[in-house]
Parts: C-alpha cells; structure tokens; sequence
C-alpha cells in the first residue's frame, strides 16, 4: 500500500474524530500523516508538522492493525509502534481506527 492510498483511507475513517480534539502524526518509512481531528470534520494531510501525539510505525503494520492481523498493544509491546506525547490521544486513535 502507498503512502496516499494510507491517507486517502485513513481520511475517510477519521472524518467523525474531532472527538479527539487533538492533533496526530503517524510517522510511517513513507512520510507522514498528518491528522487534525482539533476541527470538524477532522483535516488528513501528508504534512510533517509538530502533533500533539506522534505513532511511529511502519505502514505494513499500520495496514495489519487496521485489519485486525496485529494487536496494537502487542505492536507497542515489541516495539513495532512507538508512541511520544500524550498516551491518552493514541488509545483514542485506536478506537477510532478500529
């Protein structure tokens, strides 16, 4: 999977999280993700700015988290997702992301 085929689905499943109120960086080993869910509907983008949460992760385990094939607290576990910032935001994250 491509970097724009990630945003473009990750877009479409966050377009309902401003619940979150926070900004989001998924750093992947193809650029960034860019997520703003701090408006309505939340804005996705290839940007590489400061977040308030950064997931650093690769996109062929972004892709097996969001099909169920990895759990994320697993991933953190053996060190395939890194989180920096606010823990409370990447829980959310996953819930939305399902």
């Amino acid at each position: 999977m491509t970097l724009q085929e990630l945003t473009e689905q990750i877009r479409t499943k966050v377009t309902h999280a401003d619940t979150i109120n926070a900004t989001i960086k998924l750093v992947t080993d193809q650029g960034p993700i860019f997520i703003d869910a701090t408006q309505s509907p939340a804005v996705v983008s290839n940007d590489d700015k400061p977040a308030d949460c950064d997931l650093q992760v690769s996109i062929d385990n972004l892709v097996k988290m969001g099909n169920g094939d990895l759990n994320p607290m697993m991933a953190v576990m053996t060190g395939k997702l890194k989180i920096k910032g606010d823990m409370g935001i990447a829980m959310k994250m996953g819930q939305i992301m399902g």
